[in-house]
């Protein structure tokens, strides 16, 4: 998987933007405020398959969906995306049936993102969907 932490904070709380410039530089990584949406239509239903990890005092912390992760990791097409969607496979976070699925949900409101070809993201799931 990748070794950048990308986060969605819903909603904002006081101290947020001030606590991830302390914990980037402690940590010595990478943050981005960014999330699968910001790049590809939202999902219908990505909250209901965001997966709990973790409560710290009165936060909770989730994977966001991981459909929705891997749509936009292969919309994007990196290596080390479609190796993270290869993953994501074999460990059983996702389905090709459901993919496809995901993907035909948001492929009319890829208008709104005229960077992307909807014929050619169609073919890029077509890769990880066939058997």
């Amino acid at each position: 998987m990748t070794i950048d932490i990308d986060l969605r904070s819903d909603p904002e709380p006081a101290g947020f933007f001030e606590a991830l410039h302390s914990l980037k530089e402690k940590l010595e990584i990478n943050l981005e405020l960014a999330a699968p949406s910001d790049f590809i239509p939202e999902l219908p239903g990505w909250r209901e398959r965001s997966v709990f990890i973790v409560r710290h005092g009165r936060l909770d912390f989730y994977h966001y969906d991981f459909y929705s992760q891997a749509l936009a990791k292969i919309e994007r097409g990196h290596n080390r995306d479609l190796a993270d969607v290869r993953q994501m496979l074999s460990a059983g976070l996702i389905n090709p049936e459901k993919l496809t699925e995901c993907f035909a949900q948001i492929r009319s409101g890829l208008l709104r993102y005229p960077a992307i070809d909807p014929n050619a993201f169609a073919r890029k799931v077509s890769v990880f969907t066939a058997k």
